[in-house]
Parts: structure tokens; sequence; C-alpha cells
């Protein structure tokens, strides 16, 4: 026993330093490609990116199957899990079937099998080769994850892989769910990646590949699995990556600007009633009230007019449009509520938006969202870039200035959460418990409710709330949410205030939600620690005062 635990002290060194072993991340810059040294908490050295650099390809296989199959207009069957392989742990339960989007999320390697999909090898090959892309892209049976590929070579793909902005609006998904959904606290909308693992003689290696939301191509390997280096290394990497302006900025927005302010003319530069069409540079308004207001126009702003008199719309690309709400509705500052702003800003048009044409129609008035009828601010732009794509799948969503509500995000309290340290999905989690940020094409909640559960615990609380009230460190929640519990034990998330439990089918479940509930309610004091104390209350207030 002693040999053994001197052993262990003895490796304890070699433990630590391999957790601050750091990870790699290559990718292109005006200036050339780079290479930097991520440590887990920031950039631990920046250098050219050596071209002798070499990384097992792993999973990526899979980004050029996809890019082939989406390129050339395959219309493969689904795969089906019958429960025959092992693999399909990472495509589908048995019985269900994956397409093409899931199974490049998901990293369905059988989805992806050259063999399944009947792809030719000299048709890949001439596909690839007039694309002037290396042997171990052309060639099928080198197109494998012990493929050894320099990381240049690499990039070079990436930057112009086929069907890029198609793989690009999917692969957000990975971040999202990466690191049991803690990822996009640090990484927003920024990262469109495939990630990939491989271990050789014992020793792993993981990291991920693809594009910044902009297309920049990046790479990144370290020591682990690629979850684990997600994880490990997350923040540093939110950290180190800029928030560049996205290649596809989202559908066009038309907005009826002043829509509950009748215009009575619009003036341009010289003081001229503007021409009718398309506008630029500064314009003034004048309403009938007799307001007058300047206007700037990059050719965005369309001038109509009618019997009942002018009129103005705008028709801006989506995240344009998020950023001119954030600056006539709030602010860019301070930057976690800003987010969480503009989070709510993307839902609210998502959930609210007419199809019109090619464009989604929405009112700029204070039913609906005010819009700035001038570009964004390089602020706003900033916030909106970083937050690119993300909307709130599980519930509808609104907000105000300064009043809290069911489902609406207060401004002034989601600066004051920020000033606390909170970043922006758990300002969002406090203001809508039962939704989760999720991809604006494909919103998927990650709660699913259990509204009789969360109904009893709400009725609950008010019979328990005498005898909670007298315990130290019991604060009751403003906002909750109950959620289906998939596997486990149950558990609480605190960041998001949500409570994982199975149901209300029993006398064991009841224990169970108040028991969670409680680990919720006395989070800021060590009683929410002390689990003997909470199982003891839970069955107490089971026990004695529910009826």
């Amino acid at each position: 026993m002693r040999a053994r635990l001197a052993w262990l002290i003895a490796l304890l060194p070699f433990c630590a330093l391999a957790a601050q072993e750091p990870a790699q991340l290559a990718w292109r810059t005006a200036q050339g490609d780079e290479l930097l040294r991520i440590g887990t908490q920031q950039v631990m050295g920046r250098q050219p990116l050596p071209a002798d650099l070499r990384a097992p390809l792993g999973s990526l296989w899979k980004l050029f199957v996809y890019a082939w199959l989406s390129d050339t207009g395959q219309q493969e069957p689904a795969y089906r899990c019958r429960g025959d392989d092992k693999e399909e742990v990472y495509c589908c339960d048995t019985g269900q079937s994956i397409e093409r989007d899931a199974a490049l999320v998901k990293s369905c390697g059988l989805y992806f099998q050259p063999g399944r999909l009947g792809i030719d090898g000299d048709v890949w090959r001439q596909y690839w080769q007039a694309r002037q892309a290396p042997a171990w892209v052309a060639h099928l049976d080198r197109l494998a994850p012990q493929t050894d590929v320099p990381v240049a070579e690499l990039l070079d793909q990436l930057q112009r892989l086929p069907a890029q902005e198609q793989a690009r609006k999917v692969l957000l998904d990975v971040s999202l769910a990466a690191d049991a959904g803690r990822a996009p606290a640090a990484l927003g909308g920024r990262l469109r990646v495939k990630t990939w693992s491989w271990d050789e003689g014992g020793k792993r290696e993981g990291g991920f590949a693809g594009w910044l939301v902009d297309g920049t191509p990046l790479w990144l390997g370290g020591p682990g699995t690629s979850k684990t280096v997600l994880a490990r290394y997350g923040a540093a990497i939110g950290a180190a990556l800029p928030a560049p302006w996205p290649s596809d900025p989202g559908r066009c927005v038309a907005v009826s600007l002043f829509s509950r302010y009748p215009l009575q003319e619009v003036y341009d530069v010289h003081g001229r009633p503007a021409a009718a069409g398309v506008l630029r540079g500064r314009q003034n308004v004048l309403f009938t009230n007799g307001v007058r207001l300047d206007v700037n126009s990059s050719g965005d702003l369309f001038l109509e007019r009618n019997a009942q008199g002018p009129r103005l719309t705008a028709r801006l690309s989506r995240e344009e449009y998020v950023a001119r709400v954030l600056d006539r509705e709030a602010s860019a500052t301070p930057p976690e509520a800003a987010k969480a702003l503009a989070v709510t800003i993307r839902t609210y048009l998502l959930q609210n938006g007419a199809p019109h044409g090619d464009c989604l129609s929405i009112d700029d008035s204070s039913q609906r969202q005010r819009v700035a009828p001038r570009p964004a601010s390089e602020g706003a732009r900033g916030i909106a870039a970083w937050t690119a794509d993300l909307v709130l799948a599980g519930g509808t969503v609104t907000y105000h200035s300064d009043e809290a509500g069911p489902s609406r995000l207060s401004w002034r309290d989601a600066q004051a959460q920020a000033a606390q340290g909170l970043r922006y999905d758990a300002i969002l989690a406090r203001a809508f418990p039962r939704t989760s940020l999720s991809r604006w094409s494909n919103p998927i909640a990650a709660c699913q409710p259990l509204p009789d559960a969360e109904r009893w615990l709400q009725k609950q609380r008010s019979v328990w709330r005498s005898r909670l009230d007298g315990e130290p460190g019991y604060e009751e929640l403003r906002s909750f949410a109950v959620c289906r519990l998939g596997s486990g034990r149950p558990y609480v998330d605190r960041e998001r205030q949500r409570i994982y439990v199975r149901g209300l089918y029993s006398l064991q479940d009841r224990l169970d939600l108040t028991h969670e509930y409680l680990h919720l309610a006395f989070q800021a004091h060590p009683n929410g620690q002390d689990e003997g104390y909470v199982e003891s209350l839970a069955r107490r207030l089971i026990l004695e005062l529910s009826p």
C-alpha cells in the first residue's frame, strides 16, 4: 500500500505537467499562417506556422465526404441504426435514422463510409484533382483517420473546400454542445468546426478544424480527446479568437421605419425632396408632428411615395439588423449584457418576423423592435458578430429597458448581472430558464420541460415558505425551469437555473425534485453543498408539510 502511495505521489508532478501541456492553434491571417501555443488560461506564444507541422487526419475525413456530397447534389439515403455496430453510438439510437447534417455534427463515420455511399474512386479522384487537392484528399484509400497530413495543406483545403457555407452553418452545433453546453459562454457563434480525435500507442490527441464565421480556416490539436481539449482550452481559445463580421450575415430583413409616426417629407443633403428609390448619404426626415431627424443610408434605405405620403423601408442583413436594434434599444456595453440582448433581439426577429419574398418583414416600433436609421456602430457590429446565428429555443422572448417578467429580459438587470461577473449565457438563463442557446436555422431546445412538475413545485413553495424562510441561506428563486432527465441521477444546472429530474410519478420523484430545488435555493450558502442537510430538509418538507 505504501509503495503504491509513493508511486502515486511521484506521479503527481508528471500529471500536473501533462495537464499544463499547451494546445496548438493554427490559423490563416492577413500576414500569413500563424501558430499559437494555447494554455488553459491564455496564449503562451506565437510564431509562423512551421511547414513541417503534421497531424493525424482523424475524423476530419468526414468533412471532405460531406463537401463532395453537398457540392455534387447527391441524394444519398439516411443511415438507419440497427444496433449491430458499436460505432452507432455516434449516430443514432437503435431503430432511428440520421441524415447528412446531423451525421457531420455527431461525427457518424458509418454515414460517410464511401462503400455505403457507392462513391467511385476514379470519379472521386477526378473531382478533387480538378480542384488541385493533394493526394491524401484525391485518393479515397488515403483519406483515412491515420493519415498524417501537413497542417498548412489542411488550412489550404479548408479555405477552398466546396460547400463551405453549408458546412459552416451546421457546424455551429458542435460548439453549442461542447463541454456540456458550456463552450458558447467563451466562444459565442464565432467557431464553426469539425472535431477530431486520434489514439496511437496510448497517446491521445484531439482538437478541431474548420473556420471562423468569416471563413478564416483554423486547426487545433492538443493532448486528450476532442471533448477534453475543448473543455480544457475553451476559455483561452475564446479569448484568442477575433469576432470578424460573418461572410454570410443572414437573410434580408425588411424594416418599415417609423411605422407609428407618419412622415411629411424626406429631404436630401441639398434640402430638396428626395427622389423615390434607393437613398444614399445623409437625409433629413420631417414628421407630420413637426419633428425632424437625420438618417444615413449606405444604399440600404428605400423611399416610396404614394397617396398616403412618403414611406421609408430599410433592407438589412440579419446581423446588421441585430446591431442596429442594439444601438437603438441599448448599447454595446457592458459586453456580456449586450451579448445577451443581441441573442434576444435575434430570437425576437425569428419569432415575430413575417416572410416577405426573400426577406423577413418587421415594423420599427416600440411594439416590435426599434431600429437605428443609420449604419450600426462598430461596437454593436462586434457584438452581433460575436453572437452570430445564436438564438434561444424552447420559449418566446421579449425584453424591456428596466422591467423584468416572465419570458422578458430586463436590460437594467442584465447590466447589473454583467457587473457581478455573469456571462451572457447565464444572464439569458435567468431571464428565460426554459430556453437553450441554439442555431438560427435549427432552433432546438436542450431543456425538455416538465410543466406538471414545475407547477407542483411552484405550488409547494408557497406551502413551504414559512418553514424555509427561517433556514439560514434560503433565497427563493425568482425563476427556474424543471427539465426532463435523459439518463443518470437528478441534478441542477446552477448557471441556467434548471432542475433535471425524471418526472413526478412517485414519492421518490417528488423527493428528488425538492432535493434539487433546495440545492438551487441555497446555492449562495454552505448549506447548499451539504448533502445531508439538503436531503433531511427535503424529506421534512415532503413528509410533514406536503399534502
